[in-house]
């Protein structure tokens, strides 16, 4: 593919990720745990090498390859996970009306009781986690100091929380 010494193309690489698809799809969807997100990964990185210009000298191009697919992987899942941390909360707040009239009152109960049980079929600590942040308005560094987890699984584990329960209300109401 390369000599030692001489610049990499993109194209090059490009044809490399293409000769080589199938052992870096292995590869990723081992490291990702996902056969899809792995082939989604593939593909974008394929697009994003659309360029002129060379990459420069590269000891060994298909661990390159799979370092930027595994590197773009988890930009996506970062991005993925701020845009999950603003879950559409204020459709929850949008159960609270000032004046509400009867129809209003018999749907917010109706719903208060689909909410009330999609928290008891959360696992205890996911419910544990969402009640210490909506109910007692705890910041996730005091949750995490209280369950003896890390922030970063508190804000895991909330944000599933809050996906189960979006996706609970979604279908049940």
């Amino acid at each position: 593919m390369t000599d030692a010494g001489k610049e990499t193309s993109w194209t090059a690489l490009r044809q490399l990720l293409v000769e080589r698809y199938d052992l870096l799809r292995r590869r990723l969807t081992r490291r990702l745990g996902s056969a899809d997100a792995a082939q989604e990964t593939l593909h974008e990185l394929y697009l994003r090498m659309e360029r002129t210009d060379n990459v420069g000298v590269l000891q060994n191009p298909t661990s390159y390859l799979l370092t930027s697919a595994v590197n773009l992987a988890r930009d996506r899942w970062r991005t993925e996970d701020r845009r999950a941390s603003r879950v559409d909360v204020d459709a929850l707040y949008e159960l609270i009306d000032e004046k509400p009239g009867p129809d209003r009152v018999v749907e917010g109960q109706m719903t208060f009781a689909v909410l009330r049980r999609a928290l008891d079929l959360l696992p205890p600590r996911q419910r544990d986690i969402l009640l210490a942040v909506r109910f007692e308005g705890l910041t996730q560094d005091a949750i995490a100091m209280r369950l003896g987890i890390s922030v970063r699984l508190v804000r895991l584990e909330l944000q599933r929380a809050l996906e189960f329960c979006h996706d609970y209300l979604t279908k049940n109401l």
